[in-house]
């Protein structure tokens, strides 16, 4: 089987990571890979936030736990966002399961094709950091926050444009679990049309 392909296959996500900070020559490979994704019309807008410092990791931690706390369970809330206000509400959440490294993904207010070129960005890089053995989990908690204002206001200090828009994230680190092996596909359908 062709090595990308296998990749793409054999990735999985990583909710438990150990505290060995992914190495400068990984991170570089693994955020060109990002840089290199296709955009709309070569549209090229998208941020790569990287956060690294341990003590502004832990104040997002507590941010976004605080934030999700106030929140009210609502019939037909989607499954993942009850869970994170489950979770906060006990104490004990850690939305990016306490990964070396977070790179947080925006784009520019407004513009149509944002979340889709955020999703190569994070899908290119999941597959770099797979190919490199560096384990890696798409996150969307900063993006269900992105109209909270005290979450804004902390992604502003770290470069968050005011005309941007949070569109997701991304646990980088090295894997403390075994991976998995790829569970069977029975969603996803294909229809041919010839």
């Amino acid at each position: 089987m062709n090595q990308v392909i296998e990749t793409m296959i054999k990735r999985r996500s990583i909710r438990k990571y150990k505290p060995d900070q992914v190495s400068e020559e990984e991170l570089s490979a693994i955020l060109d890979a990002g840089v290199y994704a296709p955009s709309g019309g070569n549209n090229q807008t998208s941020h790569m936030i990287v956060i690294q410092n341990k003590q502004i990791l832990e104040e997002i931690k507590q941010l976004v736990k605080q934030e999700f706390s106030k929140m009210e369970i609502v019939p037909g809330m989607y499954k993942s966002i009850e869970n994170s206000i489950r979770a906060s509400q006990k104490g004990d959440y850690d939305f990016f399961y306490n990964a070396p490294t977070l790179i947080i993904i925006a784009n520019q207010r407004g513009y149509g094709n944002a979340i889709a070129d955020c999703a190569c960005v994070l899908e290119n890089m999941m597959i770099a950091a797979s190919s490199l053995n560096v384990g890696s989990c798409w996150i969307n908690q900063l993006r269900w926050l992105d109209e909270n204002s005290v979450i804004r206001n902390k992604l502003y200090q770290l470069g968050l444009l005011e005309t941007e828009t949070v569109c997701g994230g991304l646990s980088l680190g090295y894997p403390n679990m075994l991976v998995a092996q790829p569970l069977k596909r029975t969603g996803n359908l294909i229809t041919f049309v010839r």
